[in-house]
């Protein structure tokens, strides 16, 4: 068994706003339409800050068919925004790349020939910045993606709700979960969990679980485990602007086709945000998010994208899906 110990985050000051998000619409796609109007409104998105595009509904784009979208995506936003959501469930990839690793970092045709090698390191990974595209030159993107319209609904609900409800001085903590399984191939975050117990500076109770499934247990904020697939998820009582994820070959490719649970289970069944891979990465966990530093950027107010992205060294066949803007433990005062 490993020592335990937690890490150090730097501390960060302030957390990105809706002030600061772009918002993207693909006008052929009838769920894009609905749900970018939907967002638009619970976060106040105004029409100026609203890239309107018409993107091919499917699940990968080609190389070319992004770098048209990228230079829409260019030429509207500029500096203006720090990060975007798109709402969409397709497409979620360009080639081998996901689509929010190829906005960030550009699309790498290199990694196409060996999806399991190593990939662009992301400069944003634990750093202190709130402003990703003016400090790192990075587009950071999150789908509002869910299986159906009524879900992404609910979803971006829950986001909205989240805002301000934890770390309150007096209030029951929330509840992490780290799960270790028996596959100990996709389990092997396991050697980055911190200690378990209560931690009353987050106000959250961590528990270092060993079992395929967690079953009937409730205010879950995070959920972090290594499987193919994850049972049970109906009865887990997920808290507004919970994150969850599963490490798995294929949990980015929103498509039933390759016989893995995708992150739009973890929505589905109540979670606010997700991350998945899109092709085969190996068992690199620089591809996947840190644990540790996913929990200790989320308590300090950040937004869940900003944690999540944060959290993950190579993000380059990263999905990052859920609503955006959550922020469960930010605080009313400063936006």
């Amino acid at each position: 068994m490993p020592v335990r110990r937690w890490v150090r985050a730097p501390r960060v000051h302030g957390r990105l706003t809706a002030k600061e998000l772009g918002l993207v619409i693909n006008e052929d796609d009838p769920y894009s339409v609905q749900i970018g109007a939907y967002y638009a409104k619970a976060r106040q998105i105004p029409a100026s800050r609203i890239l309107k595009v018409r993107l091919p509904v499917k699940p990968t784009l080609t190389p070319g068919e992004f770098a048209a979208f990228s230079k829409e995506v260019e030429a509207f936003f500029g500096q203006r925004v720090q990060g975007l959501a798109l709402s969409w469930r397709q497409p979620f990839a360009v080639n081998c790349n996901s689509i929010t690793g190829a906005l960030a970092l550009g699309y790498d045709h290199r990694l196409c020939q060996n999806t399991c090698s190593t990939s662009r390191a992301s400069t944003y990974f634990g750093g202190i910045s709130t402003r990703p595209h003016a400090d790192h030159g990075m587009r950071l993107s999150m789908l509002l993606a869910a299986s159906d319209v009524r879900s992404a609904k609910a979803m971006i609900d829950r986001g909205v709700r989240s805002d301000h409800t934890l770390g309150l001085r007096g209030a029951p903590p929330a509840q992490v979960h780290y799960v270790s399984t028996s596959d100990r191939i996709r389990s092997q975050r396991r050697l980055l969990f911190p200690p378990a117990g209560l931690v009353r500076q987050f106000g959250v109770e961590v528990h270092l679980d060993e079992t395929d499934a967690l079953q009937d247990v409730d205010r879950v904020l995070l959920y972090l485990t290594g499987r193919e697939r994850v049972e049970h998820l109906d009865t887990i009582g997920f808290l507004p602007g919970a994150l969850a994820d599963h490490l798995t070959s294929f949990g980015g490719a929103l498509e039933p086709s390759h016989g893995q649970m995708t992150a739009l289970s973890w929505i589905d069944a109540g979670a606010t945000a997700s991350y998945g891979t899109t092709s085969e990465p190996c068992s690199h966990l620089q591809k996947f998010p840190d644990p540790q530093a996913l929990l200790l950027f989320y308590v300090q107010g950040a937004t869940a994208l900003e944690a999540y992205w944060k959290s993950v060294r190579w993000p380059q066949q990263g999905l990052f899906v859920g609503e955006p803007l959550a922020a469960p433990f930010s605080r009313a005062t400063g936006g």
